[in-house]
């Protein structure tokens, strides 16, 4: 995976490997592999999930590299939906792997809505405070939601994710998962593991053995510490060799009587970045070796190579200290193979705390800073000198659950959890009204010799100018209501006077705004049916067959309410405006007939804290006695007058087409089966689509 393969007989060869073992290939051209996976995958995402800040060259070929690499990134996860595509068959489940294929689950589901789609991080995500640097963070985050099950190493990264979805895209966080608007996605952690089998079928074999046995020879006397790592930044190989140094200067009994073993195998050599980690290291060790080495021995011994899997085995065997040391890991199986080979030493796993393997052994390791030199020290020391009931007993811990939590598991408690999750997210969707389907509509509409066609206004005629991410720029004053600069979408204007002008048609607009606003944003639409304030006021067309319904001219508003008693408006307001003080960016809508406390723009946790300590004010003061509904939105409050909702306001219409002569319309309207939302009430600010 991520190298080029020339066209020819070795990729030809290959394909046909790769076929026997059930595997189809995809090949990328040799600037797609340059610009996707060692790009926009290894260079931004990679180092961005391990909290390492994006860099930034004060150039603007820069910025258009990463535009390059962004574009490169779409083509690769597009190619992978294709193949899947072609080999998909009903039933089957899709489980797409880590920060290179984000974009996969909403591309398949675009084809095939009913696909069982799982994905699996296997790195940290970091935190939205870290997270939202990425330039396309709602692109991705958006994709990934489209799977039916997302899993992390560890709850600290599925807390992250769900935080970062919540707070960057403004949705609903459960500690089960992601839901926004009736759709949720289950986000949870899922440790993986290995095969603990492998390891220890391995050590029972004559060629490890003699390792063994070779081994033990040559460090004979000495206390053997170990470390297997990547010859990578998030490693901390560096804070490792400065904890040794400074436990070998505090105790210098122990010189000549341990060895520490590092194992760093060379990635990415043309990179400058790791090519100074290199030469940093290098230094490290020789300024050590050369500090506390004598004739005859040396403390540190450092190969920059990989080993061979038994003679890997063998090492695990003798070592009697394993550090780990990452200063920020997915998840780190080198503590689990360790600990996998140590059934006969009982040797100490010192692990970094930042190891997401610190969640599942860190019962049995000792759990360390690595950026706190004294911390390392200390807990070398106590590695070194723990004594052996304890040894065996940390021992036991980790080899029990290793055991247990094994890389076959995991896969298995994915894939049920996946089956799982797809049948609960079929049954609530079957609870959702469903999505018109425009060849079944147009199908209706045209056999049809009457039509009511009843719509949103708010994000469904309209261009909203105003988006989430202008408010964030601009800020928002607290206590000051922000008017959404919406404009009609030229084609819903030219769309709704053709079905205005058509006889047998009757449309009507519903919103939640204010009727002068409606009033003067359809004034070139007559024939137009208005509800206002979610219900609150009726306006019949001025012209057409149902002008003569309400007053005369242009004073034809219905009122569904009784506007004599708003005497708890004044209360309300008082505990509206305190509550804006108390949530920045905040603020209070006022209506004719309700009030509305939105928090859309204010950090989403502290404002649905506010928003229950702002209920509880209401219910125990100002509207215990009053005749009103409180509608608690996705991220408001709204206070109006009992009995006012969509679904009455319908009724009415329909009741007054009644009256007016349109009895065939009604009748057919009682036969047919609602579709898209009812007719209840809705939170302010949310039109039906």
């Amino acid at each position: 995976p991520g190298v080029f393969v020339e066209e020819g007989s070795e990729r030809d060869a290959l394909t046909k490997l790769l076929l026997r073992r059930g595997c189809l290939p995809i090949y990328l051209s040799r600037s797609e592999v340059d610009l996707y996976y060692n790009g926009y995958c290894n260079n931004i995402l990679w180092p961005l999930f391990h909290y390492v800040p994006l860099s930034f060259e004060s150039k603007l070929s820069e910025t258009k590299n990463m535009a390059l690499q962004w574009a490169a990134y779409q083509n690769a996860n597009e190619a992978f939906a294709r193949v899947i595509a072609n080999a998909y068959r009903p039933g089957d489940a899709v489980w797409c792997h880590d920060y290179h294929l984000m974009l996969l689950p909403q591309q398949l589901k675009e084809d095939y809505p009913s696909m069982k789609v799982g994905w699996f991080l296997h790195t940290p995500f970091p935190s939205s405070e870290i997270y939202r640097m990425l330039p396309v963070r709602e692109e991705l985050l958006l994709s990934v939601l489209a799977a039916d099950l997302i899993g992390f190493h560890t709850y600290d990264y599925a807390r992250h994710f769900v935080s970062a979805c919540s707070r960057i895209l403004g949705f609903e966080g459960t500690p089960e998962g992601v839901e926004d608007n009736g759709n949720f996605t289950r986000v949870a952690a899922f440790p993986i593991g290995i095969d603990p089998g492998r390891f220890t079928q391995a050590l029972e074999t004559e060629r490890v053995q003699a390792h063994v046995t070779e081994l033990r020879q040559r460090f004979q006397g000495r206390k053997v510490m170990l470390g297997v790592d990547r010859l990578d930044m998030i490693k901390g190989i560096p804070q490792k060799l400065l904890g040794f140094e400074k436990f070998l200067s505090e105790h210098p009994e122990w010189r000549d009587r341990v060895l520490l073993v590092q194992i760093a195998v060379p990635t990415r050599t043309d990179v400058p970045e790791y090519q100074r980690l290199t030469s940093q290291v290098h230094e490290i060790v020789g300024r050590i070796n050369g500090r506390f080495g004598t004739l005859g021995s040396v403390p540190i011994q450092h190969l920059d190579c990989s080993l061979a899997f038994t003679e890997l085995c063998a090492l695990y065997a003798v070592t009697d200290v394993c550090l780990v040391t990452s200063l920020r890991d997915g998840m780190n199986l080198v503590s689990y193979e360790f600990v996998a080979c140590q059934s006969k030493n009982a040797g100490v796993l010192v692990l970094s705390e930042f190891a997401g393997a610190a969640q599942s052994l860190g019962a049995g390791a000792l759990l360390v800073n690595p950026w706190n030199v004294n911390d390392m020290a200390a807990a070398l020391e106590d590695a070194l000198t723990m004594p052996e009931p304890e040894r065996r007993e940390r021992q036991r811990q980790n080899f029990t659950h290793i055991t247990m939590h094994t890389a076959q598991a995991w896969a298995d408690t994915f894939v049920s959890e996946l089956n799982d999750t797809h049948v609960e997210a079929e049954l609530r969707r079957k609870r959702i009204p469903p999505q018109l389907f425009p060849s079944r509509v147009l199908d209706d509409f045209s056999r049809s010799r009457h039509r009511l066609i009843i719509l949103g206004y708010n994000a469904t005629l309209t261009l909203q100018t105003d988006s989430s991410k202008k408010q964030s720029r601009a800020g928002v004053l607290p206590g000051k209501p922000i008017k959404t600069q919406s404009r009609m979408h030229p084609v819903s204007q030219e769309c709704l006077q053709r079905l205005c002008d058509d006889p047998t048609t009757t449309l009507c607009i519903f919103s939640g705004s204010e009727r002068n606003r409606l009033q003067q944003t359809f004034a070139h639409l007559p024939k137009l049916w208005i509800a206002a304030e979610n219900g609150c006021f009726i306006r019949p067309p001025l012209e057409g067959k149902h002008s003569k319904l309400g007053g005369s001219g242009n004073n034809k508003w219905i009122t569904m309410v009784e506007t004599s008693n708003f005497d708890w408006i004044e209360s309300v307001q008082l505990v509206f405006d305190y509550f804006c003080e108390r949530t920045p960016r905040s603020y209070v809508e006022t209506r004719e007939t309700s009030l509305v406390w939105s928090y859309k723009y204010a950090d989403p946790d502290f404002g649905r804290q506010q928003a229950r300590d702002l209920l509880q004010h209401l219910w125990t003061g100002p509207i215990s006695n009053a005749a009103v509904d409180v509608i608690q939105g996705a991220k408001s409050v709204e206070v109006r007058p009992i009995g006012v909702s969509k679904g009455a306001a319908v009724e009415r219409i329909v009741s007054m087409m009644g009256e007016c002569g349109s009895s065939s319309l009604v009748e057919e309207i009682v036969d047919v089966p609602p579709v898209g939302n009812g007719g209840g009430s809705k939170p302010a600010g949310n039109d039906p689509p």
